[in-house]
């Protein structure tokens, strides 16, 4: 056996925080080197990037993710008892509710809402000198999915409830005030989603057949007992939150077409499905997750090195959708690569890799894909915009980031349609 090489340091906690989505890649960079083993917290974890190492990590038998999530993330972005911290049979049975959700009708469904309620904003969008796009669009997808799901969400009610599960993701990687705040968002909406819950229950409110909230208003854990309210109110909220964690790529995808013009026009033509490759190369290129987390179940042998049971191994998701390896000149911005895309599943990782109904892959992947290309379709063919000077620097040392000003556009106006 040969030894994962070592990062020289006692503690790699602050290298984390001053490099954010490139720690990994920086240090196998530096140790020339895929795989690495150093201390985050004090706790011995290796670190690993690239095809080979998704493919390993994907691998149930090797990996587990229970106790894999740092508890502050599961007090702001995961939640208690979720999917995410599931293995084997209970997972798969879990993720097949979420899967389940995911037929191409209800994708269509989904994707129409979302272009309806942008249809609408932009109406009052012409009124305005300016928007921030990036709060706008967490509120256009917020009502979206609540409709989709069969929550019931109040007018009033709109922008809390926005607000609340931005702060979610924004907490998710965060120290001091932002974390507090996603903490107490999420025992906020976990209430009020676990009042949801018992109301369908209780036949006091009537949830729409195949949504979210009858799927897991009646859901069953293995033992074939259901749910409690507070865990079907968290694996409930794992459907909403995420879809307004679109709204980050929604940005990045309008970023992109500032400064990218050449995309627009091939966008209005579409052809041979350029909004799917435009969306496609958003995903890799912009970061998103910069890592996933398991533990090992027992102590194996990969490629001459010993992973000792019981420890913590993340996977370089931003990393390795950048690994000049697996993508010809990665740092730039070209669509046009995904023609040519194998379509596999270890190779382009942004939400996760392996098979989405036995893995840890995100259920959402989908959903994002279509949700991403209607609104590209708006941007693109239904709204002309400017963009007025701004701060569009997005830090890569923040977990979640995003451009600082989180994309301005003013002078909006709709376009005449056909």
């Amino acid at each position: 056996m040969t030894n994962i090489p070592a990062e020289p340091v006692i503690d790699s906690t602050l290298g984390l925080l001053f490099d954010g989505y490139e720690f990994i890649s920086k240090r196998c960079d530096r140790l020339h080197t895929d795989i690495f083993q150093t201390r985050l917290r004090l706790e011995k974890t290796i670190c690993m990037r690239g095809k080979a190492a998704a493919e390993v990590f994907y691998d149930t038998e090797k990996f587990s993710r229970k106790n894999a999530a740092p508890q502050r993330m599961k007090k702001t972005l995961l939640g208690e008892g979720g999917v995410q911290g599931l293995d084997g049979a209970a997972h798969r049975q879990r993720k097949q509710i979420f899967m389940g959700l995911m037929t191409p009708d209800r994708l269509q469904q989904i994707g129409d809402l979302v272009l309806h309620h942008c249809r609408e904003y932009a109406q009052q969008w012409e009124q305005q000198d300016q928007i921030v796009l990036f709060d706008q669009i967490n509120e256009i997808l917020c009502r979206a999915v609540c409709n989709w799901s069969g929550v019931p969400l109040a007018e009033a009610d709109v922008a809390q409830r926005t607000l609340e599960m931005a702060a979610l993701i924004d907490s998710a990687a965060a120290l001091g005030f932002r974390h507090v705040q996603g903490v107490q968002a999420r025992k906020r909406l976990e209430a009020w989603l676990a009042g949801l819950i018992e109301d369908i229950r209780a036949g006091r409110l009537q949830a729409p057949e195949h949504t979210a909230a009858a799927a897991f208003a009646h859901s069953q854990d293995a033992n074939d007992r259901l749910l409690s309210p507070a865990v079907a109110a968290v694996d409930l909220l794992n459907v909403l939150r995420p879809t307004v964690a679109i709204g980050r790529y929604i940005v990045f995808a309008a970023l992109a077409l500032h400064q990218h013009p050449d995309c627009r026009q091939k966008l209005q033509a579409n052809q041979a499905d350029y909004t799917t490759l435009f969306t496609q190369e958003v995903r890799r290129f912009y970061p998103f997750f910069p890592f996933a987390a398991a533990r090992t179940q027992q102590a194996f042998d990969w490629q001459d090195y010993r992973f000792p049971d019981e420890t913590l191994v993340l996977l370089d998701l931003y990393g390795t959708n950048h690994d000049a390896d697996l993508w010809e000149k990665p740092e730039e911005f070209r669509p046009e690569r995904f023609t040519h895309w194998d379509g596999s599943a270890f190779d382009f990782i942004p939400q996760g890799g392996g098979d989405h109904y036995k893995n840890h892959r995100c259920a959402g992947e989908w959903l994002t894909i279509q949700v991403m290309n209607q609104v590209l379709g708006f941007l693109v063919n239904e709204i002309e915009y400017d963009v007025p000077p701004q701060n569009l620097r997005v830090k890569l040392t923040r977990m979640p980031t995003l451009p600082e000003s989180r994309f301005v556009i003013s002078n909006v106006r709709l376009k005449p349609q056909a």
